[in-house]
C-alpha cells in the first residue's frame, strides 16, 4: 500500500481510504456482517484510513466501525466527525459548533468507537452562529487532553479555513471531489495548498455514478437518497450518463474499470489528495484499491479532460446547498 501525508504534521495514511457511511445509511439497506468483513479486508490490504461520522445511522456507523476494529485499533487511522446533530430516531436537530457540544460529541464518539482517541476529528459542517475560532479552540483542547490527535474541517470556505488554521493547525480539509465535482479547484485546493493542509476527497466516484454501473434511476434501491439527488434525476441523469459512457471507453482502452480510472484521476491531481471511496462489498473494495496500479499519462489526462471537462456535470451536488462551503 502506498502512503500519503496530510497536513503540516504529516499524518501518514494509506493512499486510498475507506468511507464507511454507506454501510449504515443513505445507500440502501446494509449488512453489518458483510460491512465488518469489508473493513477487515481493507485493513488486510493496507487500507488503514477509515472515515465515519456520528450522524451516520445516526450513531450506528461509529458503533459498527468500533466493532470492526476491535483488536486491530493500532492498524487504523480513524477519522470521525461532529457538527451535524441528529437524534437517536434520525431526526435532524441542526448544525452545532458550540464548544460544549464539541466536547460532548467527542466523548460520545469515543465510547461508540471503543477507542481512547480519535486520529482525525473533523467539524462536519461549519456552524455560522459560532465563530470558527471557538469551535477549533474546543477541538484544540481535546487534542491537548489526548482525546484527538489531529484536527480537520469538512466543507469549509477559504476564509473559514484560514481563520481555523490560524487558531490551530488544521491537518485535513474534506470535501467532495471527483471528475464530476471539481469546484474545489477554484479556491479550496489553492487555499489548503498554500497553508500546507491535506485534502481528503469524499465521493470520488461521484456517488457511484462514475462506476458506470448505474444506467437508470431505477437501478437504485427505493430507500437510496440518490433517487432525490439533482444529478440523478430527469435530463440531468441522461446528460451525465452520456459523459460517463465516454469515460468508460477510455477505461476499457487502459485495461481498467471506470471506477479505477476515476480514482486514478483523483490520485493524479496531487500527492496531498487522499480519496476515500465508500463501499459495502469486498469486490468493490478490491477494485478500488486496484486503482493504485493505474498509471495515467499526460496524454491520458488530457483526453479525460476533453471528454469530461470541468463543469460538465448537470445538477447541483446536493438538493440543498445551503450548508456547504461556509
Amino acid at each position: 500500500m502506498q502512503t500519503r501525508y496530510l497536513g503540516p504534521d504529516r499524518l501518514a495514511v494509506s493512499a486510498i481510504g475507506l468511507g464507511c457511511m454507506g454501510m449504515s445509511e443513505f445507500y440502501g439497506e446494509g449488512d453489518e456482517r458483510e460491512s465488518i468483513a469489508v473493513i477487515h479486508r481493507a485493513l488486510d490490504l493496507g487500507v488503514n484510513f477509515l472515515d465515519t461520522a456520528d450522524m451516520y445511522g445516526p450513531f450506528t456507523n461509529e458503533r459498527l466501525v468500533g466493532r470492526a476494529i476491535a483488536g486491530r485499533r493500532d492498524e487504523v487511522v480513524l477519522a470521525t466527525k461532529f457538527g451535524n446533530e441528529r437524534r437517536e430516531d434520525g431526526s435532524w436537530v441542526g448544525i452545532n459548533g458550540r464548544p460544549e457540544y464539541v466536547r460532548a460529541a467527542c466523548e460520545a464518539s469515543l465510547k461508540r468507537l471503543g477507542s481512547d482517541h480519535i486520529d482525525l476529528y473533523y467539524q462536519h459542517r461549519v456552524d455560522p452562529t459560532v465563530p470558527i475560532e471557538e469551535t477549533v479552540g474546543a477541538m484544540a483542547e481535546l487534542k491537548r487532553e489526548g482525546k484527538i490527535r489531529h484536527l480537520g474541517l469538512s466543507e469549509a470556505a477559504p476564509a473559514t479555513i484560514r481563520r481555523a488554521h490560524a487558531t490551530h493547525p488544521i491537518t485535513a480539509l474534506q470535501t467532495e471531489y471527483s471528475l464530476w465535482s471539481r469546484d474545489p479547484e477554484d479556491e479550496i485546493l489553492p487555499t489548503v495548498r498554500e497553508l500546507g493542509i491535506g485534502f481528503v476527497a469524499y465521493s470520488p466516484l461521484g456517488r457511484g455514478f462514475l462506476t458506470g454501473s448505474i444506467q437508470h434511476p431505477e437501478d437504485l434501491p427505493e430507500d437510496d437518497f440518490r433517487r432525490n439527488h439533482p444529478r440523478f434525476q430527469g435530463e440531468n441523469f441522461q446528460r451525465n450518463l452520456d459523459v460517463v459512457a465516454q469515460v468508460r471507453e477510455i477505461a476499457a482502452e487502459k485495461g481498467c474499470t471506470p471506477a479505477q480510472l476515476a480514482l486514478a484521476w483523483v490520485l493524479a491531481q496531487g500527492e496531498d489528495i487522499v480519496p476515500i471511496p465508500g463501499t459495502k462489498r469486498i469486490k468493490y473494495l478490491e477494485e478500488n484499491v486496484g486503482a493504485l496500479d493505474v498509471r495515467l499519462t499526460p496524454e491520458d489526462l488530457a483526453r479525460i479532460e476533453k471528454v469530461a471537462p470541468k463543469g460538465f456535470t448537470a445538477g447541483n451536488r446536493y438538493a440543498d446547498m445551503s450548508t456547504v462551503n461556509r
